[in-house]
């Protein structure tokens, strides 16, 4: 592998594994409130 390519795997891994770090992070701090959600899909959808 040339130089160049293993660079741009680095960043797409980082970016990839970052991004999925973080959303985790995100819900740790605030998860979502089941109590908040509607009981039964409205009759139009």
């Amino acid at each position: 592998m040339t130089p160049v390519a293993i660079t741009m795997m680095i960043i797409a891994m980082v970016t990839v594994w970052g991004g999925l770090g973080l959303a985790m992070w995100n819900l740790a701090r605030h998860p979502e409130d089941e109590g908040h959600l509607p009981e039964e899909m409205p009759h139009e959808l």
